[in-house]
């Protein structure tokens, strides 16, 4: 399976594509389950790119665990959740409040 994620282009943040827009949080992002849809997510990144609303637009591999979304690669989850040193920061500080 694969998500769909990028950078906002005004503030840096990590954003990834679900339900018709871009979420700070990568908990219920759009899923593609094929090639097809995976296709879907790769013109939607690129449109964004060409509208200037998002940089750095990348497919990564995903799974869903205990019906949450989630991102295979270590880089990938610290994008979604924040700073490795200082669980009090970022989006994993959030999480907990």
């Amino acid at each position: 399976m694969k998500i769909l994620t990028a950078n906002r282009l005004g503030d840096g943040i990590a954003v990834w594509y679900a339900d018709g827009g871009w979420a700070e949080t990568v908990d219920h992002a759009d899923l593609a389950h094929d090639k097809a849809a995976e296709d879907r997510l790769e013109a939607i990144g690129a449109k964004a790119h060409a509208d200037n609303e998002v940089v750095d637009v990348n497919l990564i591999d995903a799974e869903v665990v205990g019906g949450v979304v989630e991102p295979v690669r270590l880089r990938e989850k610290i994008r979604a959740a924040g700073p490795t040193i200082r669980n009090d920061l970022g989006k994993q500080a959030a999480q907990a409040a």
